[in-house]
């Protein structure tokens, strides 16, 4: 029997890769970073976790069962929403906060929006988000790495620098901002670990350089340029690139496909976008890290970046101005 002639929207382009390949890669590429957060912290972070992971899939197969649509939470989306969350809380949290973050993530940040593909926001930091604001003790309550003598720290280095206290409270080195040395989140200490990570996904181009670099680029320049202690252009931007959350978020949500633009100019806007939202809530909010909100509110802005920076049509002297025209 012949196959059906079907036509559908463009691109019409051929790839081996499918949307649970590329989830796939990504979950391999972050193993690295949950590794360390597990000898870093110690084994509750494996339970945070897992519990991260069991609650988004629980969460999307009932809301698609509900629903009547086919489960797919065999494309992995769930697992990556649940990773990610988790390793963007602290490994002092307990155990329930991962279960409530995770469900609001894929309940709320996902679903609701119609389910894969449909969301605005990024799921997960929709779910860090919510956590943050209804349990702010919980989401800074930090811990250190489990050889050093204290248990528990009450700051992260950037906190630490927002109150002026590093030389007398927090001795911290580069060598202790690569290898994951401090207090922080489950998956974003281990600075080594995550470069990695991207760098396996830049390999295998399923990320392009242009959001993560001009993310961090914008970071560091205005570091370096206003977060001097005696004066302009005299900042570390180095410390405050590695610290925080920044290169979790640079290349593993900022890349994110549905929430981020399509376009290698619309990418670098987004990540100076980011970059400059970042900076300002640094230095001059009360919260000392500002990677999730500022990816938050440049998903926000993804449909009118992908509107001016369309690219040009083949043949055409110059990219449409309304579609279809």
């Amino acid at each position: 029997m012949d196959t059906p002639f079907v036509v559908s929207i463009a691109p019409h382009v051929k790839s081996e890769s499918s949307t649970r390949k590329i989830m796939r890669s990504v979950i391999f590429s972050l193993l690295p970073a949950g590794a360390a957060g597990i000898y870093i912290f110690g084994i509750k972070s494996l339970y945070i976790i897992i519990l991260s992971i069991f609650t988004a899939l629980f969460t999307e197969w009932i809301i698609l069962t509900i629903r009547k649509q086919q489960a797919s939470v065999l494309d992995a989306s769930a697992v990556l929403t649940g990773l990610l969350l988790a390793y963007n809380l602290p490994p002092a949290a307990p155990l329930w906060l991962p279960v409530a973050g995770s469900f609001f993530a894929i309940a709320i940040g996902k679903q609701v929006f119609g389910g894969m593909g449909q969301n605005i926001f990024n799921p997960a930091l929709v779910g860090r988000a919510f956590l943050m604001v209804s349990w702010p003790v919980y989401m800074t309550t930090w811990q250190n790495p489990k050889w050093n003598i204290d248990a528990v720290s009450s700051a992260t280095p950037l906190a630490i620098i927002k109150a002026k206290e590093a030389a007398a409270v927090f001795d911290v080195s580069y060598l202790d901002l690569i290898i994951g040395n401090r207090p922080g989140c489950i998956g974003e200490v281990c600075i080594i670990a995550l470069l990695a990570g991207a760098v396996y996904l830049l390999f295998k181009r399923y990320i392009s350089y242009h959001a993560p670099l001009s993310y961090i680029a914008a970071v560091g320049f205005l570091s370096w340029v206003f977060n001097g202690k005696t004066g302009l252009f005299c900042g570390d931007a180095l410390f405050f690139v590695l610290s925080g959350g920044l290169i979790l978020g640079a290349f593993f949500m900022a890349t994110d496909y549905v929430t981020s633009p399509l376009s290698s100019k619309g990418k670098v806007m987004f990540g100076l976008g980011c970059g400059i939202l970042t900076f300002v809530i640094r230095k001059f909010s009360g919260y000392p890290e500002g990677v999730s909100y500022s990816i938050l509110i440049m998903n926000a802005f993804t449909p009118i970046l992908d509107r001016y920076t369309r690219p040009r049509w083949f043949g055409c002297p110059s990219a449409p101005k309304k579609a279809g025209r």
